[in-house]
């Protein structure tokens, strides 16, 4: 690995339950109707769930779109992302964000939601795009209402009661109330759920000091000071997690990578890490996870920081996203240091886009959206990019200054956005 300067970026979100479904819906004019989809999936735990919702707008293009559905009952929507999202009633509206309104004829565009929900809610219904039908239903009808002639002979009337009807007193007692329970119901869902990932580890499978079984320890091209070992310490959830002491200097990196088969992932990778750290990202490059990409010589895709920010970096042309320009890196933003963080990211290698949330709010100078934008990710499309992600590595690398303690956990990758 060839010492850069470079820096990279993070994700994260949810809670409640949902009926499991896939459905879909479409935006746009009734003749877009036709082609449309809106896919739903979602993913579900006691008392809480998150939906990926894909639009498809068929053979329309969109300049903008607005989705719409109903849930039958018990679901409440707590937030989302990628989508501006409410809820009045049973009726969700969910509208485009700045960046991803404008969706090809035969493409697509994802946002999320997360809520709350109570057993047995079920599946939501009526996918709208744009206010048309989606998902093959049929346009709504208009049946004017049917016309009665005026009776020839009025009705009878009857005459009010003579007696009024009988008042049941008010109960002297009144009925029991039940107290609120003394330990509230968690916010979070457990890390178990993990969405359907591939991969979804915790680290409590680790029986000794040092990453073994799923992960091994790697140092590429040298090894010097840096640790990798199991934490039973510092954990996000559970007992364990996986510690990794960083050293400043090019050969002290030290890293422990996934030895799963990751191949079911495919071409379009969602991550989620929870991660801590105790030393603010320095101004010069370092780099926290990597993933090898067999489209590019088997160089590393990286994400670390730089500028005190963080950033992705590709090995083999040494091009960050954002650029490392003032206003680029003012779009990025700083890894908190002395808690955890949800980092998530999305890298679609059949469209060359690159996206990614830290603690579920997406960070507008980590995002390749597939179109250059100076400051952003002009550098990084200098060239065709359509990466092939191939394994996932988590550790330290520094190419000058900066050293760091760091605390991995919960850590997971699938075909579909995971949430926090």
């Amino acid at each position: 690995m060839r010492i850069s300067r470079t820096r990279i970026t993070a994700v994260v979100a949810a809670t409640a339950t949902v009926a499991a479904a896939v459905t879909t819906v479409l935006a746009g004019t009734a003749s877009a109707a036709q082609g449309c989809r809106i896919d739903y999936q979602p993913n579900e735990w006691s008392g809480g769930f998150t939906a990926n919702v894909r639009v498809s707008p068929g053979d329309t293009a969109l300049s903008g779109w607005t989705v719409t559905w109903s849930y039958p009952g018990g679901q409440r929507i707590t937030g989302g992302w990628n989508a501006t999202v409410s809820q009045a009633g049973t009726t969700v509206t969910a509208r485009n964000a700045a960046w991803n309104g404008s969706v090809p004829a035969g493409g697509s565009t994802e946002f999320g939601v997360q809520g709350t929900s109570t057993s047995g809610s079920a599946a939501p219904t009526g996918f709208t795009l744009n206010g048309v039908p989606c998902n093959g239903a049929p346009p709504p009808t208009t049946t004017p209402p049917p016309t009665t002639p005026p009776p020839t002979t009025p009705p009878p009337t009857t005459p009010p009661p003579t007696t009024p009807p009988p008042t049941t007193p008010p109960p002297t007692t009144p009925p029991p109330t039940t107290p609120p329970p003394t330990t509230p119901p968690p916010t979070t869902p457990p890390p178990a759920g993990c969405a359907g990932a591939v991969l979804c580890d915790g680290f409590e499978n680790q029986t000794g000091s040092t990453p073994s079984g799923d992960w091994s320890v790697v140092n590429p091209d040298c090894s010097g000071t840096g640790r990798a070992s199991v934490d039973t310490a510092t954990t996000h959830s559970g007992s364990r997690s996986l510690r990794i002491d960083g050293a400043q200097g090019y050969c002290n990196h030290v890293f422990v990578r996934s030895t799963r088969d990751l191949s079911a992932v495919g071409t379009v990778r969602y991550g989620r890490i929870w991660l801590r750290h105790t030393t603010a990202l320095p101004t010069q490059h370092v780099t926290m996870m990597a993933m090898t990409d067999a489209a590019d010589g088997n160089k590393d895709l990286r994400m670390g920081g730089q500028n005190a920010a963080l950033q992705w970096n590709r090995a083999s042309d040494d091009a960050t996203l954002p650029e490392q320009s003032p206003s680029g890196v003012a779009l990025s933003v700083p890894l908190p240091t002395g808690q955890w963080t949800c980092l998530e990211f999305m890298v679609d290698g059949n469209q060359g886009q690159l996206r990614t949330w830290l603690d579920g709010v997406a960070v507008t100078g980590l995002t390749a959206d597939g179109t250059p934008t100076h400051d952003i990710d002009s550098q990084w499309y200098n060239r065709t990019w359509r990466p092939r992600l191939t394994d996932l590595k988590l550790g330290w690398e520094s190419y000058g200054e900066g050293a760091d303690t760091l605390w991995y956990d919960d850590v997971a990758l699938g075909a579909s956005r995971i949430g926090c």
